[in-house]
């Protein structure tokens, strides 16, 4: 059977085109930050202006020479800003684009992740799907490129993968406007809590590592009370991250 382009996510309500209002780059005075993260070339700029009215108006993150694109849209009376962190394939930090995509998802607390994958090419999109998860609590996978995975017979069970993520999943063909307000709507209701997520996480992890994680955790948290994702900044110290010892150092993250 043909998959239909929409969302996964079976709590999600009708979506009410009236509300949304596409504002461009007029991002002062919002109520949510919404991040889009993703692979390159699985349309993620596409979804960017299709969600902001846009045609990317880029500038410098601080201190930095990777680009960045910024927007805005109304829905329901609340404002979001988007935020378009640039593509990447992983968060360990190995690039530029990996250590700003990284840091803004882990330490800019953005109330909405949306992670833009491939269609067509899921597999090579899980690795960084699977690592913010590991991150953040409130993320929707935007399975765009529909239309590609279609003309090239391939079939998506949304709702399996909506299961096995623990997020919800919204199919999109960014370029023809389908799926966009349906991801609207789902990126609304994260927003507001309407939707709990309960991401896929590593498990079976060794007592050995597990015992280490928990106490820097722990740890991490007395010296930096209300940091989010202790638990994830751990395992990354444990293994040496520089980048992220950095971070906690200078405190401009915190």
């Amino acid at each position: 059977m043909e998959t239909k382009v929409g969302s996964a996510c079976e709590t999600c309500t009708v979506f009410n085109a009236k509300g949304l209002k596409k504002l461009g780059v007029n991002t002062d005075n919002f109520d949510f930050v919404v991040a889009l993260a993703g692979n390159p070339n699985t349309g993620k700029s596409t979804v960017f202006n299709a969600l902001t009215g846009l045609k990317q108006h880029t500038g410098n993150w601080p201190g930095k020479t990777v680009t960045r694109a910024e927007g805005a849209f109304v829905y329901n009376e609340q404002k979001f800003k988007l935020i378009d962190l640039p593509g990447t394939y992983s968060l360990l930090s190995t690039s530029e684009d990996e250590e700003v995509a990284r840091n803004f998802i882990l330490f800019g607390k953005p109330s909405v992740t949306i992670i833009v994958v491939d269609a067509s090419r899921i597999e090579r999109n899980l690795n960084l799907v699977l690592q913010i998860l590991e991150i953040t609590d409130r993320a929707v996978l935007c399975l765009n490129l529909m239309d590609e995975a279609r003309r090239n017979n391939i079939v998506v069970d949304e709702r399996s993968l909506a299961r096995k993520l623990g997020i919800p999943v919204v199919a999109t063909s960014a370029r023809f406007n389908q799926g966009i307000p349906e991801l609207i709507q789902t990126v609304s209701e994260l927003a507001n809590g309407k939707i709990e997520c309960k991401p896929h996480r590593i498990k079976n992890i060794p007592p050995a590592i597990e015992k280490a994680v928990s106490k820097l955790s722990r740890e991490i948290e007395k010296v930096y009370p209300g940091i989010a994702n202790s638990r994830w900044i751990a395992f990354r110290l444990l293994e040496g991250d520089e980048q992220i010892k950095e971070a906690l150092r200078s405190g401009e993250f915190v």
